[in-house]
This record gives structure tokens, C-alpha cells and sequence, in this order.
């Protein structure tokens, strides 16, 4: 729009100083050609040649008169160039009465020609080459300003757009992090309606904030379901266990083997129970974290622990874990996760299998903490990863192992509400690795 309204206006401009510069240097022409038809009729071009070299010195603009046969008369200035169109068409009795257009590159100088004589018996023409500097200057300020006005204009109007577009989106901005934060896991995030926006949109603001503590309230609602069933199951299932504990002697040597089937059922469930008791509270609370430990030093304890039961079924259990590494961080959570993955690499790997633990610091700007479990067992196929953190899911091929199906689920709400990722990818050439990765999280 700027652009619509500034060129006609410099192009006006232009055309309208190249007309003064014809009137004006047309008027010294003809004033000229009246004393050069003077000097032909009286063969006496004294006055004709002082009057050419006066105004010549004053304006800095060649003069030349030619006769009708072309041959110059009086010439001052070193001459006129590029008059051959100009002086046919005064030689026919025709004035100057268009110029180039003048503008900020040129022209430098424009040809005026007028014919010597009268219409009826023209004797000769005039050029005058007249500089356009002034001309030229006069248009280049111009549009200078019209220039700088435009892009004053074109910043204010940039400015305020970009105001108005940061008010009129503030609202969306925030529900943008809102919903970022809540599907990071953080349901307690909302849009802050700091007042900024149209109402509309405020208004969306305040049924999303509605919507999401109706939500936020169902799920804590859900979880305290889960948690509170759990936990009141545990007594009573502690009291049947110990009961049929007690009823081992009194079974007949014809029921043993399902009285060790009731057994371990009982012992299914009650692993079932304490995972769904872990999972509640890691939802509700995050993870149970006693302050930082050393993290090295934590899961050596640990995979001590686990380098017996891996040697009493038959495993090898690898760990790299750099002494370097004299970092503190969440232990806890970490150890968790550990725990969990080294528990399903040996009970599913066969006899003879391998499981290799490894934690490093990574390469992110901030600090990256990465813990790597691998196996050589039979791993997951493609589908499978993408469900295996599924709550309850337990594959097909593995009916026949003890387990709750949430050791995953659990390992990857662990990491979620500790900022980080768990990521499931088979190994090469089989079996399975689990990665957990906690960016940002090393002092």
C-alpha cells in the first residue's frame, strides 16, 4: 500500500521538474534563435557570439546554430552531442516538447532544439544541451524523503502489527505451554489468563483451565482408586498367604502340587499388588527420591547384588560403569530403572546368555546422564516394542514367566516424572535394549 502511494508520487515529481526544466531552458532557446535568425538576415553574428558564450559560462551548457544545410553558425561549449534527432525535427519547423524523464540517474544533460526563422522559411536551429544537476538533485531529495517516510511508516506499522499479533496471541502462547506441560506430565500446569488478548480467547483460557482441573481431578481420583484398593488388598492378602502358609503340613502328599500352584499365584498377586502400589505413587508424588547420591557408587551396590542371581541362573552380567564419572544425581530413580531392566533381561535370557549394563555421561550442551541394559535373549519384535510399556502387557511367548506386565510401565513413569525418556530398540544381531536418558541432570 506504502508503495501504491509513494511511487506515483515521486513519479509525478519527476515529471513535473522535467517540465520546468523545458519551460525554462525552452524560453533561453527561443530567445537565443530570435537573434540568430537577427545575425543570419544581417550576416553579423558579433552580438549572436557574445550573447552564446555569456550564457554558456553562466550555465555550463554547449550552444550551438546551425544552418539549414547543417553547418554550425556559432558554437560554444565544445559543442552539442546526440543532436541529430532534435535538430531534423526543428529543421521541420517543430520545437522541443518532451525531454526524458529527469530522475536520480540521469539524465545528465537534455537537448532543447529550436528552429531559426519563421514556420514558412526556417534558416537554421538552435541546441542547447542544459544540465539537469539541479533537476536531478531536486528529484533525488525528494524521493529520499518519500523513501524515509515510507520506511518510518512501514516500521510503525510493522511495530504495531507485531504488538498487536503478541497481544491478540498471548492467550495462545500460554495454552501452548499449558498443553506442553500437561503432556510432559505435569497436570498441575495451566494458562496463567494474565488479563492480555481478546476476550475470546481469554475466555478459552478459562475453559481450558476448567477442563483440565476436571480431568487433573479425575485421574487423581483414579489413582487414589488404584492406590488406596491396593493397599487395603495387602493385609488381607498377607493373612491368606501366612494362613495357607500354615496349612502346608496339613495337605496331603496328592495336593502338593496344587497347594504350590495356589502358592504361587499368591505370590503373583502379591507382586501385582506392590507394582500397582509403586506406579500410584510415582503418578501422584513422582519418584521417591532420599536427595542425590552418588550414582556410581549406588549402582555397583546394586548390580552386586544382581551379578549373584545372573551367576545362579547361568549368566553373564557385564557393567561398565567409568570410575570418571564422580557425579551426583537422582540415585534413586536411576537404581529403579536399573533394577527393572537387569530383573527382565534375566528372566528372559536362557541359560548362557549375556546382559551388559552401562552408564555414561552423554554429549547434550547442559549434561546427559545415559544408562544402556542390554541382552542377547529374544528380544521384542517390532509391534511389540511399541506396546511393551503398556501397563499389564506381557507377550504371548512369555506367558509362562512370573511377572505383573508393569515393570516398564513403571520404568517409564520413572523417567518421565524425572524429566528423562526410556527408549526400547532391539539389539544386534538379537535381543533387547532398553536406554533411559536424563538430560540436563548432572551437577
Amino acid at each position: 500500500m506504502l508503495l501504491a502511494l509513494v511511487l506515483p508520487f515521486g513519479l509525478a515529481y519527476a515529471q513535473e521538474r522535467t517540465a520546468e526544466v523545458l519551460l525554462s531552458r525552452r524560453a533561453d532557446a527561443t530567445r537565443i534563435a530570435d537573434l540568430a535568425e537577427q545575425a543570419i538576415q544581417e550576416s553579423d553574428t558579433t552580438v549572436l557570439r557574445s550573447e552564446v558564450s555569456r550564457y554558456t559560462a553562466l550555465y555550463d551548457a554547449p550552444v550551438e546554430v546551425r544552418r539549414g544545410n547543417g553547418g554550425v553558425l556559432v558554437e560554444a561549449g565544445g559543442g552539442v552531442a546526440d543532436s541529430a534527432g532534435p535538430f531534423r525535427r526543428a529543421l521541420a519547423g517543430r520545437t522541443t516538447e518532451h525531454l526524458p524523464l529527469i530522475t536520480l540517474f540521469g539524465p545528465g544533460r537534455v537537448v532543447i532544439a529550436e528552429p531559426v526563422g519563421s514556420d514558412a522559411r526556417v534558416t537554421g536551429v538552435l541546441l542547447l544541451a542544459a544540465p539537469t544537476s539541479d533537476a536531478r538533485y531536486d528529484v533525488a531529495r525528494v524521493w529520499l524523503l518519500l523513501a524515509g517516510g515510507m520506511l518510518t511508516a512501514f516500521a510503525v506499522a510493522v511495530e504495531a502489527a507485531r504488538r498487536l499479533a503478541r497481544w491478540t496471541l498471548r492467550p495462545v502462547a500460554e495454552l501452548d505451554a499449558a498443553t506442553e506441560a500437561i503432556a510432559r506430565g505435569r497436570m498441575t500446569a495451566r494458562a496463567s489468563g494474565s488479563g492480555g488478548g481478546p476476550s475470546e480467547l481469554r475466555r478459552l483460557e478459562n475453559r481450558f483451565n476448567d477442563m483440565a482441573d476436571a480431568v487433573a481431578a479425575a485421574m487423581e481420583k483414579q489413582r487414589a482408586f488404584v492406590a488406596d484398593a491396593s493397599h487395603e488388598l495387602r493385609t488381607p492378602l498377607a493373612v491368606l498367604s501366612l494362613r495357607l502358609e500354615n496349612l502346608r503340613a496339613h495337605v496331603a502328599a496328592s495336593g502338593a502340587e496344587r497347594y504350590d500352584q495356589v502358592m504361587l499365584e499368591m505370590n503373583r498377586l502379591e507382586i501385582l499388588l506392590e507394582d500397582l502400589l509403586t506406579l500410584g505413587r510415582i503418578e501422584a508424588n513422582g519418584p521417591a527420591q532420599a536427595g542425590h547420591g552418588e550414582l556410581v557408587a549406588d549402582l555397583e551396590r546394586r548390580l552386586d547384588v544382581w551379578q549373584e542371581v545372573a551367576d545362579a541362573r547361568g549368566l553373564s552380567l557385564r557393567t561398565e560403569l567409568p570410575s570418571a564419572l564422580h557425579r551426583r544425581g537422582p540415585a534413586e530413580t536411576l537404581g529403579r530403572i536399573t533394577d527393572i531392566a537387569v530383573d527382565n533381561a534375566i528372566k528372559f535370557v536362557p541359560r548362557g546368555g549375556h546382559v551388559s549394563v552401562t552408564l555414561r555421561a552423554g554429549t547434550a550442551a547442559h549434561g546427559e546422564l545415559v544408562l544402556t541394559v542390554a541382552d542377547d535373549g529374544p528380544g521384542l519384535d517390532e509391534e511389540e516394542l511399541t506396546t511393551a510399556r503398556n501397563r499389564f502387557w506381557r507377550s504371548s511367548r512369555h506367558g509362562g514367566i512370573d511377572g505383573s506386565g508393569l515393570g516398564l510401565a513403571i520404568a517409564d513413569e520413572l523417567a518421565r516424572a524425572a524429566g528423562g525418556t526410556l527408549d526400547l530398540f532391539p539389539a544386534q544381531p538379537q535381543g533387547l535394549v532398553v536406554r533411559f536418558r536424563l538430560p540436563g541432570r548432572l551437577d
